[in-house]
């Protein structure tokens, strides 16, 4: 299975300001697609489709719509929610930018209305919201600023081979959270962040054609290269439980919680048999477990904050909640990291 370790970041200690959250938003495309649209393109039923992955439809992004044009109407989202009219950073976590060159967090903070600002993009696929939280957390820490804005943002419905039965799994969608400078013990404040990698393992998940190994000739023979998001589901699977379970134990240790005393778990929304086992392996019952994942499929990078965003609306978090957040992608990469929902985000 490889190695579990994992490292963790310290938790900002006194005189260290905690990154604590403020607001939260999600951004769905409209169109929205069944089962029963991909069932006859992949020779398979909608309720097979259903029984292997737990979703029963998707949304879409329709042609000239970008994973930059989800991430703003989410930020957006987020920022009103926050009652902040501008941060100090803005982190987006996506698989699928806008373009190469340049990272499409400067665009999508411009396009906010904030210039200046600090601007970056994280890259650890589905593992990548927590990702770019951990980034915010240290940068706030660290005083070089006092807010952020956290995006995850992924339209792979461009990126996956559409005869390729993994294209079931993929929806678009974009999440965001805003993060402000405060005190380790408000609620809200984000707990230790564990994340962790697996480079070994960078064929289970990939895209091979579009970078520099294809274009160096560092390929196959110099061929090009598949240009479509690939997986190995069955091991993908495992590693994902695994990996997940393990960075969750680490990080409620961190947090002096038990599995049990967490009242919500939000994990990245892959295939809901993962989820369901992953309850599993950490002691927990499956109700404390939240999943959209029946609606929106694997958003990848924007799977958390969307579920955040959503559970918050329909009151399924309420203040005072004991959260645990975690992910597995590509890369491979995963991650974790508590805190207690605070009241801001019980209104919708």
């Amino acid at each position: 299975m490889g190695d579990l370790r994992t490292h963790v970041t310290s938790w900002p200690g006194q005189g260290s300001p905690a990154s604590v959250l403020r607001g939260v938003g999600s951004c769905l495309p409209p169109r929205r697609v069944e089962n029963q649209e991909l069932a006859e393109r992949l020779g398979r039923s909608p309720e097979w489709i259903f029984q292997r992955s737990g979703i029963r439809y998707r949304h879409v992004v329709e042609p000239g719509t970008t994973s930059g044009d989800l991430a703003v109407a989410a930020g957006r989202e987020a920022l009103a929610r926050s009652a902040l009219s501008d941060v100090g950073a803005v982190v987006v976590a996506t698989t699928s930018p806008d373009r190469p060159c340049p990272g499409t967090a400067p665009s999508v903070a411009s396009r906010l209305g904030m210039t200046g600002v600090t601007a970056l993009d994280v890259q650890a696929v589905c593992a990548g919201f927590v990702y770019a939280l951990g980034v915010a957390q240290g940068l706030i820490a660290a005083g070089t600023v006092d807010s952020a804005l956290v995006i995850g943002t992924d339209t792979l419905s461009l990126s996956v081979a559409p005869d390729d039965p993994t294209s079931m799994l993929f929806g678009d969608g974009a999440g965001a959270v805003v993060l402000r400078s405060g005190d380790r013990g408000d609620p809200g404040a984000l707990g230790p962040c564990v994340l962790g990698s697996d480079g070994g393992g960078r064929d289970l998940i990939t895209v091979r054609g579009g970078g520099s190994e294809e274009r160096s000739g560092a390929g196959a023979g110099g061929a090009p290269a598949d240009p479509y998001l690939r997986l190995e589901g069955r091991e993908v699977f495992w590693r994902a439980v695994e990996y997940m379970a393990s960075a969750s134990r680490e990080a409620l240790d961190a947090a002096r919680w038990k599995p049990q005393e967490v009242d919500r778990i939000v994990a990245h929304q892959a295939n809901a048999r993962i989820l369901a086992m992953l309850a599993q392996r950490l002691g927990t019952t499956a109700d404390r477990t939240l999943s959209n994942i029946d609606r929106v499929g694997n958003t990848s990078a924007a799977s958390i904050p969307i579920l955040l965003d959503h559970a918050a609306r329909t009151g399924s978090l309420e203040p005072g909640h004991r959260i645990l957040l975690t992910a597995f992608g590509g890369g491979l990469t995963w991650g974790a990291m508590t805190f207690v929902w605070p009241h801001f985000a019980s209104s919708s």
